[in-house]
């Protein structure tokens, strides 16, 4: 078990940026995603708040107008990306929410602020091929430069997608013509001589675009625009922020339900003490929360307490899937639980979708962040019973003052 937490912890620790910067998300993946799809019904241009004053009204201005030209509708996204996110920094997992929330045919294009390599998913537009996307992709990465923020790329993608064809490779100056056979033949026969040269120098920049090319295709390496830490640590601040008000609002919405709850005598009675019990230990945890990791295990208490309170109010207890066990932020766990062996032990936890394909993958999952990297690799309670899916209840833990021992 310890390799297997060591082995995470460092992986976790290579990919995820610090934890004030990437930390709290104040809403499921869904939720954030109906928000962007409600603000691209308004502008197909969205630009996170984290992004408002680096990139100003002209270079939007010229990135609607290019993806207006283009003929059919282009939504674009251009937000922070970080682990420890509401889609985990994943573009892929941007494009599917965004896409199944919006449900609009058009091309969905997702850049990361801090990067200018552009993500798309074309939804029922036959008006494009997947070699012309890629091809325009390509070619205006080539032709902005490094120095080019995610608005000049996109821009000059939406402008080759708005022409005809499919956009060729980015033109380079051929070399000058060499000399001709007379001048070979005055210069005494030394005609082999450039003939070498000039071979040795195409084979020297045909390397050397080789290793740019895959320079500007690495989405890790190209990071000539980056959020500033200071304008990070306030999204990160905001964004714990409300979700700290809406588990306070949610503390108070379901205390109110469950004092007008009638006592009630059989299963239905120890529902209802379950859910009080867990409603208690949220509070109790709320008021002493001193971290991202414990306001998280607020708001799982109160989960467990809403789905008491249902089976007690409904007398039906309607399987429902835990939160997962690796970032409960990411929502629901999907499938079946996920074995994790290490030492000789066997932990069954339930995942998300795309923890459990980091797993397959042979990659650390997005875990929620703690003081040494994953949560999981601290000494609280929530490590030790990976949020209450392993180990003893949850609320009689937080009971017996087991919260930070």
């Amino acid at each position: 078990m310890k390799g297997l937490l060591s082995c995470l912890a460092a992986l976790v620790l290579l990919v995820a940026v610090p934890a004030e910067a990437s930390a709290d998300a104040a809403q499921t993946p869904a939720e954030r995603a109906r928000e962007i799809a409600t603000a691209l019904t308004k502008d197909p241009l969205y630009i996170d708040p984290a992004y408002a004053s680096a990139l100003p009204e002209k270079l939007r201005a010229d990135v609607r107008t290019k993806a207006k030209a283009v003929g059919y509708p282009i939504y674009t996204i251009i937000l922070p990306l970080t682990p420890s996110d509401e889609f985990q920094g994943e573009e892929s997992t941007v494009l599917t929410l965004v896409e199944d929330a919006l449900r609009k045919p058009g091309l969905y294009v997702v850049v990361d602020g801090g990067d200018r390599f552009p993500w798309y998913e074309a939804r029922d537009v036959p008006q494009v091929s997947e070699d012309k996307l890629q091809a325009a992709r390509e070619r205006a990465l080539d032709d902005e430069g490094y120095d080019a923020g995610p608005t000049e790329v996109l821009a000059r993608m939406y402008e080759l997608l708005a022409a005809p064809g499919i956009p060729s490779t980015t033109p380079h100056a051929t070399s000058p013509s060499s000399p001709s056979e007379d001048s070979d033949s005055d210069s005494g026969g030394h005609g082999w001589v450039v003939a070498l040269s000039i071979v040795g120098g195409l084979v020297v920049l045909v390397l050397l675009g080789l290793v740019i090319g895959l320079r500007r295709r690495s989405p890790q390496r190209e990071k000539a625009f980056r959020i500033p830490p200071h304008v990070a640590a306030t999204v990160a601040a905001e964004r714990r922020r409300r979700l700290e008000r809406d588990t306070t609002a949610e503390l108070t919405t379901l205390g109110t339900k469950l004092a007008a709850l009638p006592t009630t005598d059989g299963p239905g009675l120890a529902h209802q003490q379950a859910a009080l019990d867990d409603h208690a230990a949220a509070g109790k945890v709320l008021d002493s929360s001193t971290s991202l990791v414990d306001l998280v295990g607020a708001m799982v208490l109160l989960d467990k307490a809403r789905r008491e309170y249902d089976v007690a109010v409904t007398g039906r207890a309607d399987a429902v899937p835990d939160l997962c066990a690796f970032n409960p932020l990411h929502g629901r766990s999907a499938g079946k639980p996920t074995q994790v062996e290490a030492d000789g032990t066997t932990l069954t936890l339930p995942l998300c979708a795309a923890c459990r394909r980091a797993l397959k993958r042979g990659t650390a999952p997005s875990s929620l962040p703690g003081e040494n990297g994953p949560y999981w690799y601290d000494n609280t309670l929530w490590a030790r019973t990976f949020y209450g899916t392993t180990g003893d209840d949850l609320a009689e833990s937080v009971s017996r003052g087991e919260l930070h021992r």
